[in-house]
């Protein structure tokens, strides 16, 4: 039987100079919580958000977990603004202007699958809100990719 909507709140993010990054994910199923995560060596900020999306959606296929949507909430305006450019990037056969393939098109093809595939919806929130904000999961989600960077960063 489908859960109906599951919601997914995703952050990601990159230490610029040593290209080290960290994602993360928190996938809400019912009543229950499913936390995932990962670093990435020679990233940046977007793949990273991209990366905690991807992961989180293919989470759901590779445990056949039945839904009707899947709402995924991201601070990162890059990744939820890419609906609506899907179109345009397609129609560019993922080219820049210039004519040089665009950043991160190996993600873009398999997220813009996801789209195609999958009832998704990316909803923009507000990043780096204070934590006594009504149950902010981005704020969780946001404190375990600190955590995981400091972590990357010591072992690098």
């Amino acid at each position: 039987m489908p859960l109906n909507t599951i919601r997914i709140y995703t952050d990601g993010s990159c230490h610029t100079q040593l290209k080290c990054g960290a994602w993360a994910a928190i996938i809400y199923l019912n009543n229950d919580e499913h936390i995932i995560k990962g670093i990435a060596k020679n990233t940046t900020h977007n793949r990273m958000e991209l990366q905690a999306i991807i992961n989180a959606v293919e989470y759901l296929c590779l445990h056949r977990i039945s839904f009707d949507n899947i709402e995924v909430f991201s601070d990162s305006q890059y990744a939820v603004n890419l609906a609506n450019r899907k179109q345009r990037i397609l129609e560019n056969n993922y080219l820049t202007k210039k004519g040089s393939v665009l950043q991160n098109s190996d993600l873009l093809k398999v997220l813009f699958n996801l789209f195609d595939t999958m009832p998704l919806k990316l909803i923009k929130v507000a990043a780096h809100q204070p934590a006594n904000i009504n149950c902010n999961h981005n704020r969780r989600v946001d404190l375990m990719v600190r955590a995981l960077m400091r972590e990357t960063i010591l072992n690098t």
